[in-house]
């Protein structure tokens, strides 16, 4: 399991590296599953991913 510093690392260098695509969404899923269901992090991840997706499918 990986620490919340090493997900949140991960999925910012995720995101600006493979670009908002469908499959960066994906693999930051499952990173984010790597979280404790009630971590704040994961929350909050959670809800960066969703506004994301959100601004992709509006362009």
């Amino acid at each position: 399991m990986l620490t919340e510093s090493q997900v949140e690392r991960s999925f910012r260098k995720l995101i600006k590296v493979e670009g908002l695509i469908n499959e960066t969404f994906e693999k930051a899923e499952e990173l984010l599953e790597e979280l404790r269901p009630e971590s704040p992090l994961r929350h909050r991840l959670f809800s960066e991913l969703d506004e994301l997706r959100e601004m992709t499918s509006s362009e």
